[in-house]
């Protein structure tokens, strides 16, 4: 501040005739004595630095001006102490009518006697300030060796420029204070946002096991009725061949019984029934069956995982990423689908989040993947693949140069986001569209799966994270994704 206000009032020196007028108001005005009379400076308000006019006090016993204390509050979303940073009510400030005539009294001493104003070596009134020193001085200090040839302006004057850099300052930091309060905002939105989404993604997932859990008691209905149905069939089996056997057994044992009469009667009759009977006891033993363990094994091999979960826990789900979202993109179906609405949605402007479009929830740094996204009838979409460090606060140029490698449909046309806009012939609109990354070859391709049709492949070098993109400018049907494999 010395050299500032040293150049500020460089060559501002008094001369001789304007001295002599100086000294001769100083004459007119009554003189106390020697003693310092300046204003305690618990009388100063830290707002405006001036003893205080209608002083109020806080609950923390910090007083102010009152109009200086609702001038600081009226930039503030909440009322602080200037000094201590407490919150306060704007019913707190309380009057206090001793401290005001108390600086009343002190403000009509000063104005009386000027008894502050007095130059501790010569008595004089101190009537001007030296920059080089920094302190008031007098008419006789000023012509002394002592302030010779120092920059010196009159009190008044270095007040009013003083405190006039001195409200620029508090502007300045109420310029902080307002961007600091806009942080503050922006953090409490975020940490809201946050409960938000941890509350959606814990109703999905109460609802995805819920989902899961349906499935597993029905697979296990319908396991054990399977169970049921065949234990029956097999025990209805097992009891008509019980009852053939039985029947078999009652067979053999007469046969059993009638060949030993005949073996004991005489000799003729036995050669008689010999050839016929030789020829029963030909008859071949019957083979038992062996049904045990075919209904175990059945259905302990039956309880496999794979069989029971055929579509569920799956690596390959693709999911949008709610955080990178274009306001203009609504997220839905488990995030699966995306929708285009004209109105901005009122989500947190977050440094990953895209002006236009929405990225996929899953990166790649290696290895070949691939996706479809159902189109439908939607007559303008883009889908593609972009680099991580794409720059997502602006309108994105359809060129691999600015980190996108994609495809669009607009007004009835294909076209390959290159520099010169190729347009695609396609003799059959796709429903679905097929993105196929290759990270160690560096290609991109698009295809059409139900026909079976190339579409476009682009072939670059990747060197960063890739992620899936997706957009719609769309108000006809949303864009939805299906699993991806690698």
């Amino acid at each position: 501040m010395k050299r500032k206000h040293h150049a500020a009032h460089k060559g501002r020196n008094f001369t001789s005739k304007s001295v002599k007028s100086v000294r001769a108001n100083d004459e007119h005005e009554p003189r106390i004595d020697n003693q310092s009379c300046y204003p305690d400076e618990n009388l100063t308000c830290t707002i405006c630095y001036a003893i205080f006019t209608d002083p109020v006090t806080l609950k923390c016993s910090h007083s102010f001006c009152q109009e200086c204390l609702h001038q600081y509050w009226k930039d503030l979303d909440v009322s602080l102490c200037p000094i201590c940073r407490r919150e306060c009510s704007t019913e707190e400030p309380t009057l206090s009518l001793a401290f005001k005539s108390l600086c009343e009294s002190v403000k009509r001493h000063n104005r009386a006697g000027h008894s502050d104003q007095l130059c501790p070596l010569h008595g004089e009134r101190l009537k001007l300030f030296c920059f080089e020193d920094e302190q008031p001085i007098c008419v006789i200090c000023y012509t002394s060796k002592m302030h010779k040839n120092h920059a010196c302006s009159p009190i008044e004057e270095t007040v009013l420029d003083l405190k006039r850099e001195m409200r620029d300052g508090i502007s300045t930091f109420h310029q902080s204070l307002k961007i600091l309060q806009q942080t503050k905002n922006d953090l409490q939105n975020t940490a809201t946002q946050i409960q938000n989404q941890a509350q959606y993604s814990e109703v999905q997932i109460i609802q995805e096991f819920e989902k899961l859990h349906h499935v597993l008691r029905k697979e296990e209905e319908a396991k054990l009725l399977a169970l049921r149905e065949e234990k029956e069939q097999l025990c209805r089996q097992v009891e008509n061949r019980i009852k053939k056997v039985y029947g078999e057994i009652a067979t053999l044992l007469e046969t059993i019984d009638a060949i030993q009469r005949e073996m004991e009667s005489n000799h003729i009759l036995f050669l008689q029934k010999y050839y016929s009977n030789a020829y029963r006891l030909k008859c071949t033993t019957p083979e038992s069956e062996d049904l045990s363990g075919a209904l175990m094994d059945k259905y302990i091999c039956s309880l496999n995982h794979k069989l029971l979960l055929p579509s569920f826990y799956s690596d390959g789900t693709m999911t949008l990423d709610p955080n990178t979202a274009s306001p203009k993109l609504i997220i839905a179906d488990h995030l699966t689908s995306l929708t285009y609405t004209e109105e901005k949605q009122t989500v947190h402007d977050n440094p990953e989040r895209f002006q236009i479009g929405v990225l996929g929830s899953k990166g790649f740094t290696a290895g070949r993947h691939s996706w479809d996204v159902e189109v439908g009838d939607n007559d303008n979409w883009t889908l593609g693949v972009v680099r991580q460090s794409i720059k997502r606060k602006q309108y994105l140029k359809m060129q691999p140069v600015s980190g996108l490698w994609s495809i669009r449909f607009i007004s009835g046309k294909y076209r390959a986001g290159v520099k010169a806009r190729t347009e695609l012939k396609v003799a059959e609109r796709p429903t679905v569209i097929r993105v196929l990354l290759d990270y160690e070859r560096g290609e991109v391709s698009f295809s059409d799966p139900s026909a079976n049709m190339s579409l476009y492949s682009f072939t670059d070098v990747f060197t960063e994270e890739m992620y899936p993109y997706f957009n719609s400018t769309s108000l006809k049907c949303p864009l939805r994704l299906f699993p991806l494999t690698a």
